[in-house]
């Protein structure tokens, strides 16, 4: 190189000075620093970062096709199956790297010679969409038309789409619709993501015709797809929720966080209560296969995928199904009733055991099931509430356990006059503990109670003057126990009930707070506020799902590998002294001695139940114009079993019933503890 140079510089042109050597040594030492420089970095390069360097060439020719595989599906108690799959004969696409719309094209027609889809939702956009994706319908478009200058591809894709549309140059034949339905599945797709043709309803015919014509057709796969079936019939459905079709798609309103999840868009996905809820264990994980260049026919399974994770329920099936039955005939069909709930739960765990609820409608006496009423269905609840007030005041002190004798006589203050049911007109005075106000179901006693903790001293016809924060306190005892509070059951869409106004304006609501005739409560929170004084005081999260399991060889429920424990909430500060209160009231509503004791032919049931009955004034109104408010009553009920052990809690409430009506609410009570220990629970040695 050297004598290459300096060769240029040594000619005879006498016009070169003396000062050729020196510059000659300067560009020498230049290039010599270059070729230094370009060593170092292709050392650099080669060596230090070649296998980085390596592996994003592999990336950018390799790539990943992901596969559909079964959800996982939802299991009893018992291990039956609620939710199962049904296969189907399925047609797939997978659209490989770099496809154009010109050959998925010609695809789709080749396979409408063997499938036929249903095209009854096609767009007219979609529809037009397929016409130019004909290469000669869109060069006869695209020249009749002129562009502003400068505008572009995509704004005269949709000018070309508009002029498709306005003048309809599309055809609309059976046959075509059908080209145009399966292109739109397919173009529709992403790369390398597999997406349903038609996922059921493929007769052994289509399959075999197209199995025969895959390598025309690449892309194209014949496998299986899978739908949700309730062995154990559809009711189980307003608990588990409902999981997306092929053909409605990802939900709208969560497409782009399900598409950034590795969704395509006609996957089945969660889309209410269980199914949503633990969407991410059921769905599974979807198969890999590597793609060498970009070609499907290069492919190589990775991983075959996995099928979901299935739920085990604490609810049992065939008990679930029987109180079903039972509270759709609880109202027997009479009057305004607007339906009926029933909630089963174990106490000590929080586990709901069965879950059941009606809907009617007064004006047809059409029923619908509806289990998840129990849960968002607002109830005004009556005297099953008195446990909770007097709890909240032997907590306020204002009874103790050995001091809490009330004459139960009728209140008369402010212009208002309430009594107790068994003692209106005043002539069956009589002096109550607070277990026997329990047992005998005394409204004047829980006034009496009310004004004492808003330390309001009433006398016959006093001004109400009491404390509006009264409200806020007994509400606040009712809280602990779970009353007017989420419960923080595993089931969207709980609701906390139906506060009413407080206030010195309305401070006589605050004598019906206290028996239960003015805030309206769920069904789960009366469970749950049972169950908080059947167990000692701990307030328990109810729940519906038991364990997470995997799939045996057998596709069975195999190994547990998530279980749900008992979440205490709180724990309701009361002695053993002041609980045996509320306890002995419960025991004796059924087994007392009094003879206005409201729950006396529950002691028909055995092994011995612990309750207290409920009875609402209200009314219903149709909302037709010019109808007036119809007066109704409700009737429910909470109780456990055994007293003395218990085991199982049963709440039922039956709104709107005509106000004659009489033990609605204890029979059903009675018919339910009779499946739970025939279906559930064995009563051996049990005390009765």
């Amino acid at each position: 190189m050297n004598n290459f140079l300096r060769k240029i510089f040594h000619h005879s042109d006498r016009g070169i000075n003396s000062k050729v050597p020196f510059r000659l040594n300067i560009i020498l030492t230049v290039v010599g620093a270059l070729f230094a420089i370009l060593a170092i970095q292709l050392a650099y390069l080669q060596i230090i970062n070649g296998n980085q360097y390596k592996a994003e060439v592999s990336r950018s020719d390799n790539s990943v096709k992901y596969g559909n595989v079964q959800r996982g599906m939802i299991y009893d108690s018992t291990g039956r199956v609620l939710v199962g799959n049904k296969a189907h004969l399925a047609i797939l696409y997978t659209k490989g790297l770099a496809v154009t719309t010109s050959e998925i094209y010609t695809i789709a027609n080749k396979l409408s010679q063997y499938l036929t889809v249903d095209s009854s939702s096609l767009t007219p956009r979609q529809e037009a969409d397929y016409y130019l994706a004909n290469k000669d319908n869109l060069s006869k478009i695209s020249d009749s038309m002129k562009f502003p200058s400068g505008s572009k591809p995509n704004e005269q894709y949709a000018a070309e789409i508009k002029k498709v549309m306005d003048e309809k140059l599309y055809k609309t034949d059976k046959d075509t619709m059908n080209k145009a339905a399966i292109f739109q599945k397919m173009s529709g797709s992403y790369q390398l993501s597999t997406t349903y043709i038609k996922s059921t309803g493929v007769t052994n015919k289509e399959a075999a015709t197209i199995g025969e014509h895959l390598s025309d057709m690449p892309g194209v796969q014949v496998g299986n797809s899978w739908t949700r079936e309730y062995p154990n019939g559809n009711a189980i459905q307003s608990i588990v929720g409902t999981v997306s079709s092929e053909k409605g798609g990802l939900p709208s309103d969560r497409i782009n966080s399900l598409l950034s999840e590795g969704y395509s868009r006609n996957d089945s996905v969660g889309q209410s209560y269980l199914e949503e809820k633990y969407e991410p264990a059921l769905r599974g994980s979807k198969s890999q296969t590597l793609v060498k260049g970009g070609s499907l026919d290069h492919a190589i399974k990775q991983y075959g995928g996995q099928k979901g994770d299935n739920l085990q329920l604490t609810i049992n099936s065939q008990f679930e199904k029987k109180i079903q039955t039972l509270v759709e005939n609880a109202d027997r069909g009479t009057g305004n009733s607007t339906g009926a709930y029933a909630v089963v739960m174990n106490p000590n765990t929080g586990g709901i055991i069965g879950l059941a609820g009606v809907n009617r409608n007064p004006e047809t006496g059409k029923m619908i099931p509806n289990a998840l009423g129990t849960i968002n269905n607002s109830i005004v609840m009556g005297s099953v509430v008195k446990g909770a007030m007097v709890s909240g005041a032997l907590m306020d002190k204002v009874i103790t356990p050995t001091n809490s004798v009330f004459t139960d006589k009728p209140i008369l203050t402010g212009g208002i006059r309430k009594s107790s049911w068994f003692n209106y007109d005043g002539n069956h005075d009589v002096s109550l503990d607070a277990s026997t106000a329990l047992e005998v179901s005394s409204n004047s006693y829980m006034m009496q109670l009310a004004m004492k903790e808003a330390g309001f001293h009433y006398y016959e016809g006093a001004p109400l003057t009491m404390n509006p924060n009264i409200f806020n306190v007994m509400r606040g005892y009712f809280n602990q126990f779970g009353l007017g509070t989420l419960t923080g059951i595993d089931l969207p869409g709980e609701t906390k009930g139906i506060q009413g106004p407080g206030g010195s304006a309305n401070i006589g609501k605050a004598l019906d707070l206290s028996y239960g005739n003015y805030d309206a409560y769920t069904p789960i929170q009366v469970a749950q506020y049972i169950s908080t004084i059947a167990n000692g005081g701990y307030r328990i999260e109810p729940h519906v799902v038991q364990n997470i399991r995997a799939s045996n060889k057998n596709g069975k429920l195999g190994r547990i590998k998530y279980s749900v424990t008992p979440t205490v909430l709180n724990k309701v500060d009361m002695t053993p002294a002041q609980r045996k209160v509320v306890t002995d009231g419960f025991y004796k509503v059924v087994h007392g001695t009094n003879q206005y004791r409201t729950g006396i032919t529950l002691n028909q049931i055995k092994p011995s139940v612990s309750a207290k009955t409920g009875t609402a004034q209200t009314f219903y109104s149709s909302g037709k114009k010019g109808s007036k408010p119809q007066e109704t009553v409700t009737l429910s009920l909470g109780s456990f079993a055994p007293s003395n052990n218990p085991q199982v809690v049963v709440v039922v409430a039956i709104p709107n019933l005509p106000t004659n009506s009489e033990n609605n609410n204890i029979n059903l009570a009675q018919e339910i503890y009779k499946a739970y220990w025939k279906y559930v629970q064995s009563d051996s040695g049990l005390e009765k």
